[in-house]
């Protein structure tokens, strides 16, 4: 029974709490936003850091080509040196995986880029023996962006 009279309290006093705070009148439509100044410094370092990062190379699945696969280091090194004056502006990777010296040239987004070069090594002769296409994560570099345009209108 005081659970039915607690409750039936609890419907009537409620209704009436309601009433008890203040209307607020119209202001016309119109919202005042009271912000931190800091909230747009913020937004234009952010906005600078995201540019940063479309600046820096990036990986993605492409393709390299094995040029060697030799123990001796000797030739590694001398194939290493001509691509290094040739192709100054191509990467040029040296692993060593016991007992062999692997050497991988390139960053080739897709397979016929890598081919074109492959038959412009063959011919050139700088490599002995085959070479081979092989699929790797690539490093790649943007597109060139242009950083004065404002993109944030």
């Amino acid at each position: 029974m005081k659970i039915f009279i607690s409750c039936l309290g609890l419907f009537i006093i409620l209704p009436f709490c309601g009433l008890c705070q203040p209307a607020v009148a119209d202001t016309g439509g119109m919202v005042v936003v009271q912000k931190d100044p800091r909230i747009d410094v913020l937004g234009q370092k952010m906005a600078e850091y995201n540019k940063s990062l479309s600046l820096k190379a990036y990986s993605t699945k492409g393709y390299r080509l094995m040029l060697l696969s030799t123990n001796d280091r000797n030739l590694a090194m001398q194939v290493r040196s001509r691509l290094l004056q040739q192709y100054p502006d191509q990467g040029l990777y040296m692993s060593y995986q016991t007992p062999y010296i692997k050497l991988k040239f390139g960053n080739f987004e897709s397979r016929e880029d890598a081919e074109k070069i492959r038959k412009a090594l063959l011919s050139q002769k700088i490599v002995p023996g085959n070479i081979y296409i092989v699929p790797e994560m690539i490093e790649l570099k943007p597109k060139s962006i242009d950083l004065n345009s404002d993109t944030s209108q």
